[in-house]
């Protein structure tokens, strides 16, 4: 190998490793954020470089892929009824601002594992940055209170079950409803209704590692990550309460793990020291060649 590419080798080197530090300092500064999942670094050889004999070198390093890991992160209680987290592989699906409503197919909808949402002042289900919460229809969920009717208009949320099903309170203090369908009353809390009405829509997405980051804990579902196509419905994207859980007042904590990350963090700063002094004593080689030469 000539001393020119053990230059370049040493450069790659550099460029990858300084990325792979990229990488983990957003894992480290995610550490408290709530439903983060966090990526690693896959590296890859370069095209080596035949020299004879059916020997070859390599020529340097590159960033294969950084890939988020979509392991179930630890629950935290709450104290907010709302507050949601999800035990199995689905996401919460929420309208993206430029969506009409209902969303038309649930790859359209943006998806998240931060579950901690609120009632805003319309009486919508959003997360903290007002995104709209869908139900299994695909609409944003949100209660009606028309003032006129306190055995069914909207007070607070009292409960919500590991199937996504929503009971609030009526204003009235004592009624108990269920959520049903988008700015309608709701209808009694009985096992009649709770087979028919609305649930907090999941999506299931076969390859989340595929999902395309939006920020704020969000993800836009892409082609390869196999979300579907068809539209919501109460039968496809209910939470079937067994392998898949909508769990009410906790939420899911960040996966990093801060002691590996560090691990992580001292290796691929000796890799990034080990790879500039590649370079120096390339350069002092350099140096020499052309100290003969004069």
């Amino acid at each position: 190998m000539s001393v020119t590419s053990a230059l370049y080798t040493g450069v790659s080197g550099l460029l990858q490793n300084g990325e792979a530090m990229n990488v983990i300092g957003n894992n480290i500064s995610n550490v408290n954020t709530v439903g983060f999942k966090g990526a690693r670094t896959l590296f890859s050889d370069l095209l080596s470089q035949n020299v004879g004999n059916s020997s070859q070198i390599g020529k340097g390093v590159q960033m294969q892929v950084v890939q988020n890991v979509f392991s179930q992160g630890s629950s935290q209680s709450s104290e907010n009824v709302s507050d949601l987290s999800i035990q199995g592989n689905s996401f919460f699906a929420v309208k993206p601002p430029t969506a009409a409503s209902p969303v038309a197919a649930q790859n359209s909808a943006y998806l998240t594992r931060a579950g901690a949402f609120k009632v805003d002042s319309n009486l919508t289900l959003v997360n903290p940055d007002g995104y709209q919460v869908l139900d299994t229809t695909g609409s944003p969920i949100q209660f009606l209170n028309s003032g006129s009717a306190p055995t069914t208009d909207f007070g607070k949320i009292i409960g919500i079950d590991n199937a996504g099903l929503i009971t609030y309170l009526a204003t009235d203090g004592i009624t108990q409803n269920y959520y049903n369908t988008t700015g309608a009353a709701g209808v009694s809390a009985n096992a009649a209704n709770a087979a028919t009405v609305q649930r907090i829509a999941v999506v299931t997405a076969p390859d989340p590692t595929a999902l395309t980051k939006m920020g704020g804990s969000l993800y836009q579902p892409s082609t390869a990550s196999g979300v579907s196509a068809n539209a919501f419905s109460l039968a496809a994207n209910t939470a079937n309460g067994i392998s898949e859980k909508v769990l009410s007042n906790t939420l899911e904590q960040s996966t990093v793990d801060l002691a590996n990350e560090f691990v992580k963090m001292i290796t691929t700063q000796r890799a990034y020291s080990a790879n500039s002094k590649t370079i120096t004593t390339a350069d002092q080689m350099t140096q020499e060649v052309l100290s003969l030469i004069r």
